[in-house]
């Protein structure tokens, strides 16, 4: 659990660095391809942590009644598939030369990725109400985790509607689309953040 909310936190911290740098102009736009780029991987490899650490695909149904799908490692497994998708986007972002490659390559995969991440979030929600039978309970950090994670997967959506490729090659509202990633960075870092084990809440939980 800790490496994967450490992975969340650096890949989010880049995400983050990659915006600010076109938001502030503090850099080319090669230099935040590359921060996203490298965050990226950084979300994959914790997206893949997460399915592992997330049980089995299907377990015993409520009251005895069957089997039926765990909602976390629904959660884990469709917010997996998103960061393989922004992988795609970022890879591309650092080659991609003309407004059809960028379109293919770039904004699908970074929009897909983005649906997934918001689909992923709904997960999380039912798999902590199957858990604690409640949705209101903040003294509890899974509850503020899901919450602002919810948050920044809606920041992303927002992110990737301002990156639409217009017949020009660039994006259709670059500020939208780099203050989306910077706000939704950060709500995915402090959503990784407070579930870290170490933290005094988290220790009393287990």
């Amino acid at each position: 659990m800790t490496k994967q909310s450490w992975s969340f936190m650096i890949g989010s911290a880049l995400f983050a660095c990659g915006a600010a740098v076109s938001i502030w102009g503090l850099g080319s736009a090669d230099a935040t391809n590359v921060l996203c780029f490298v965050g990226a991987w950084f979300f994959t490899a914790a997206g893949l942590m997460q399915v592992v650490l997330s049980g089995n695909a299907v377990e015993p149904g409520n009251n005895a009644a069957g089997r039926m799908l765990n909602a976390a490692w629904l959660a884990a497994a469709t917010q997996s598939f998103g960061t393989i998708m922004f992988n795609i986007s970022t890879s591309a972002a650092l080659t991609a030369k003309t407004v059809r490659a960028e379109e293919r390559l770039v904004w699908s995969p970074d929009a897909g990725g983005s649906v997934a991440f918001l689909i992923s979030a709904v997960f999380v929600y039912v798999a902590y109400y199957r858990e604690h039978e409640r949705l209101w309970d903040p003294q509890a950090s899974g509850w503020w985790g899901a919450h602002i994670n919810m948050l920044g997967c809606i920041a992303f959506a927002v992110s990737a509607a301002g990156a639409v490729i217009s017949k020009t090659g660039s994006a259709a509202d670059a500020t939208l689309a780099s203050w989306g990633t910077f706000s939704g960075a950060l709500c995915f870092f402090l959503a990784s953040m407070i579930a870290l084990p170490q933290l005094g809440w988290n220790r009393r939980n287990a």
